[in-house]
């Protein structure tokens, strides 16, 4: 099985919409989803991943199914080092986020003192990883620890079997870090996520009846740099590479 992850195109925040090279950017994604064989697309809520999935859906004539437990994670914070409120729980600067321990542990992170400030956001990660388990179970996988366990009968050759998902950054990296066992602050401090790029993990059934998922790329912009179009820095704090 695969799960595909990809951040919406560039936004335009203030008016909750894509940008001019946003709204290109989805088009230019558009022939990349063509290609793949999918069996389901989910879509957060939000309008801006709702427009980057809106020219490939047009295109299959299919719909996603919205769900709200992958839009991003707006759950204000006041940053410990700079007393500015944020917006979202993960913009920490290097000099205090790399010294909190609990920020490194995959199973304890959102039990750190300053994202009990904000008491919505533990159960917004609850809801997201009951989220993603509801959808594996659907297909044969059930959590087990770290890992998943494989229904032998519905699991059987069935890596082409792909479900794509619609997001954001942070929602991605709160996603990507559960089915990894990797603590998302982590990511979400070290990984940059450019506008429309795609996130793939496989399900590798190495052994039968057990399963964990690995990834094959993870923010891959091939298809913005084949068309000739700029990488965005939208959420980044530092020039991009463009080739």
């Amino acid at each position: 099985m695969r799960l595909i992850f990809i951040r919406h195109a560039e936004p335009d925040y203030i008016n909750n919409t894509l940008t001019e090279k946003g709204f290109r950017e989805a088009e230019i994604l558009k022939p990349r989803v063509l290609k793949w064989k999918v069996d389901r697309f989910y879509t957060s809520p939000l309008p801006r991943a709702r427009l980057t999935a809106k020219p490939a859906l047009d295109a299959l004539k299919r719909e996603a199914t919205i769900i709200p437990w992958i839009q991003e994670f707006y759950y204000p914070i006041t940053d410990p080092t700079t007393g500015k409120k944020e917006q979202v729980p993960w913009d920490f600067m290097p000099e205090y986020w790399t010294k909190r321990d609990r920020f490194y542990d995959r199973n304890r992170w959102y039990e750190d003192d300053i994202f009990r400030t904000n008491p919505d956001y533990e159960p917004a990660v609850m809801n997201l990883r009951q989220g993603l388990d509801d959808i594996l179970r659907d297909y044969g996988y059930t959590r087990d620890g770290g890992m998943y366990l494989a229904d032998p009968e519905k699991t059987r050759d069935d890596d082409e079997t792909t479900v794509v998902f619609f997001a954001h950054l942070g929602a991605n990296m709160e996603a990507v870090g559960y089915l990894l066992g990797i603590s998302p602050i982590v990511l979400q401090q070290t990984v940059y996520l450019a506008p429309t790029s795609v996130t793939i993990l496989n399900a590798e059934k190495r052994r039968e009846g057990k399963a964990m998922f690995r990834a094959q790329c993870i923010g891959d912009v091939s298809h913005l740099l084949a068309a000739g179009e700029p990488v965005s820095a939208f959420g980044a704090f530092s020039g991009i590479h463009q080739s």
